[in-house]
């Protein structure tokens, strides 16, 4: 049977804290608990469940303080939780199933995150799989019979765990602010956070947000070196945020530059055509274009955009073509 840590970082937690520990603290062998600066009773919850509380001054990034947690972790595996999770009775006989019986060349386990859809900023699955259970010390092995090499991807594990995501507040405002800070300090976001910066946007960013972020994503575009992908994220930003703000002539343009790029055009330009047209009552215009959100294209950033959105402004066009 293998041992695991459960390590957590927390702040202000002291409403949810409990509900957490209470669901996992029989199914570990160690609790680590970093608090980021509370000023509630979290850290005397904490200390109901262990004597393993640190202190961590906050960087301002979430890896700091998640390589810190790490390190005061000793036992085989790192299990990770936030405080709004929560593992019901079946998940948690899956869970000390699970630590019975794991094989020790498994380095990391990925568990179901559920619940997403009704809380989530950046995500389109209401379910997917997430690492949340990793090896402390990894091994390094010689692989092949010949022309040997280190195997350096590590050995994944789905398993059918689900792990229910419950929050009391969303932060998507604390989310965008952090990008924001980040493109206004000079920082180069790499591909995922780029997507992810876009994806928070489109999702459950506010207007204003959105036209704040126009000319970093127009810098995104023109940037070498970003990918065709990277970049057709980007115009799905310009593009609405140019909407946003009533700049026709940039709207048509980026939105243009789009539909002749190589990359097949997604939903969410298709939509924001349909929505253009619609504010300008050309509702044929508008009706083809949601159309085409709804069945010629795919998402790439928010779902709702080739499904549900699309799906209301082409039932708005032609209502309103029947009232003319």
């Amino acid at each position: 049977m293998i041992t695991i840590s459960l390590c957590m970082i927390v702040k202000n937690e002291e409403r949810i804290l409990r509900r957490c520990l209470d669901c996992v603290a029989d199914l570990v062998d160690e609790i680590i608990i970093v608090d980021t600066g509370s000023t509630d009773r979290t850290k005397k919850i904490a200390a109901e469940y262990t004597e393993q509380i640190y202190d961590f001054a906050w960087t301002g990034n979430f890896s700091d303080a998640r390589n810190f947690a790490f390190s005061k972790c000793t036992k085989q595996y790192i299990y990770t939780a936030d405080a709004d999770e929560v593992i019901d009775e079946e998940n948690r006989k899956r869970f000390s199933d699970l630590k019975q019986a794991l094989l020790p060349e498994i380095e990391i386990v990925q568990m179901k995150y559920g619940n997403q859809l009704q809380f989530s900023t950046i995500y389109n699955f209401d379910e997917e799989y997430r690492p949340k259970l990793y090896k402390r010390l990894r091994e390094f092995v010689w692989e092949y019979p010949i022309h040997e090499a280190v195997r350096l991807e590590p050995v994944i594990y789905d398993s059918d765990i689900v792990i229910t995501h419950l929050p009391e507040t969303l932060h998507t405002g604390r989310d965008i602010a952090t990008f924001e800070k980040m493109t206004a300090d000079g920082e180069y976001l790499d591909k995922k956070l780029c997507g992810l910066y876009a994806r928070e946007l489109f999702i459950s960013g506010s207007d204003e947000q959105l036209v704040r972020a126009k000319e970093y994503f127009k810098t995104v575009i023109e940037e070498e070196g970003r990918s065709q992908a990277e970049q057709m994220e980007a115009f799905c930003v310009v593009v609405r945020a140019c909407r946003l703000a009533g700049d026709a002539a940039e709207f048509y343009k980026y939105a243009m530059r789009a539909t002749a790029s190589d990359e097949e055009l997604p939903a969410e330009i298709c939509y924001e055509l349909g929505c253009f047209y619609q504010e300008k009552q050309d509702l044929a215009e508008a009706a083809m274009w949601f159309y085409n959100a709804l069945h010629e294209t795919e998402s790439i950033l928010n779902g709702k955009c080739g499904g549900e959105l699309a799906e209301a402004g082409l039932a708005a066009c032609r209502r309103d073509a029947e009232l003319k």
